[in-house]
């Protein structure tokens, strides 16, 4: 109240004004919050010391080689075997005699899994823990089997279980992620050092710098020597002795490849093309002694693994992402494809939904897939669910 009686009141502030202030705020705190996260990531990515390379000129092309048949809905008919007692079964080795397959799983054991016609009657034994992570599984000359553990090296497991390193490193350098493998009639073990730069745990940098770090190796248990019989490949995976006993076929990843190695005549130590521009990039490789190898595809094409491989800052994000928050899930079209021993396509087996697949085989009427990451083997009836001409 003032003096005279008069009430005293405070100057209006007009409604209008308000709002025009709120509206000339309202994009200046947008502009702040969203250039801040821009700002931040800038300085991470100039700061991160991770160097990606150009590809090779022939991984970037977007060629996919032609195959007479396919099943891209392979889904639909699969069953899954080992559902919650296997953690990532990598490799799949399927041995007739017993009629058992090995696998290696992400805890540490190498299990065996006794399938029936229904999964349901499957069986899954938990037989040796080598402490480290299996991956590539082969059988040896005396009912041994012989591992590519991703951590430990390459192993020997006798058939009671005892577990034997064979060897972790060649020319004075060490094993980072062992990784495929198989053995010749004659003994000697051919296998692969993904990459010698980084280990198991960040085999996606690998990948993502784009730079050859893998081994193509073989090792004979007779005199205990280990050989580098290839350097600088493109995360060497996958490893096949042919059935002639003439050559190791390997996989290289990020390039989408598999080459053979001449191990016999006149052309001993040579390297050939065996097959290029595949469907996806390769993981392991298996021979199913009837004529065909069946290539494991972790991913299939798409425009992010594209646009990834052929500009190498978004490489060089995506390993950043990887480091830090972890990266988006790009993998899909995942499968198997089936070539005949000239290299030549004959099936494609995929589905948009899959992922990760990391080996397959064909046992009887069935197509067994491993994954790294999934819980259990998938199996796909083949006469029932077969790959259909494209043509």
């Amino acid at each position: 109240m003032s003096k005279d009686g008069v009430s005293a009141s405070r100057p209006n502030v007009s409604d209008s004004n308000i709002t025009s202030k709120r509206k000339t705020s309202w994009p200046f705190t947008f502009f702040i919050t969203a250039l801040v996260p821009v700002v931040a990531a800038t300085i991470l990515y100039q700061l991160d010391s991770f160097d990606p390379a150009p590809m090779p000129p022939d991984a970037l092309t977007r060629h996919i080689i032609d195959v007479p048949a396919r099943n891209d809905r392979m889904l639909e008919g699969s069953e899954l075997v080992g559902v919650g007692d296997l953690k990532g079964p990598e490799d799949v080795a399927y041995e007739p005699k017993s009629g058992v397959i090995y696998t290696g799983c992400a805890d540490g054991w190498i299990n065996r899994v006794t399938v029936n016609d229904s999964v349901s009657h499957s069986v899954v034994e938990k037989w040796v823990y080598t402490g480290g992570r299996p991956l590539g599984i082969a059988f040896g000359r005396n009912n041994e089997v012989i591992v590519a553990d991703g951590i430990k090296g390459l192993l020997n497991v006798s058939r009671e279980g005892t577990v034997e390193l064979l060897t972790d490193e060649a020319d004075g350098q060490k094993f980072r992620t062992t990784d495929g493998v198989d053995v010749a009639e004659n003994g000697i073990i051919y296998f692969t050092d993904a990459s010698y730069k980084y280990s198991l745990r960040e085999c996606s940098l690998d990948i993502f710098e784009g730079k050859p770090h893998g081994r193509l190796m073989s090792y004979d248990p007779a005199t205990k020597r280990t050989k580098v019989l290839l350097h600088d490949l493109y995360f060497a995976n996958g490893v096949a002795v042919s059935p002639d006993q003439n050559y190791v076929i390997f996989c290289e990843t990020p390039v989408r490849r598999c080459r053979k190695y001449i191990i016999q005549g006149k052309d001993k130590g040579k390297v050939d093309k065996f097959i290029d521009n595949l469907p996806g990039i390769p993981d392991n490789i298996r021979y199913d002694g009837e004529g065909h190898y069946w290539i494991a595809l972790f991913t299939g094409p798409s425009v992010s693994w594209d646009l990834a491989v052929r500009y190498p800052f978004i490489r060089k994000g995506l390993a950043i992402m990887e480091k830090s928050i972890g990266r988006p899930h790009i993998e899909k079209n995942s499968g198997v494809l089936a070539v005949d021993l000239a290299g030549k396509p004959t099936a494609h087996y995929y589905d948009h939904g899959l992922s990760k697949v990391t080996s397959g085989i064909k046992i009887g009427d069935y197509l067994y897939c491993g994954s790294i990451v999934s819980p259990y083997i998938t199996r796909l009836n083949l006469k029932k669910h077969p790959a259909r001409a494209t043509t």
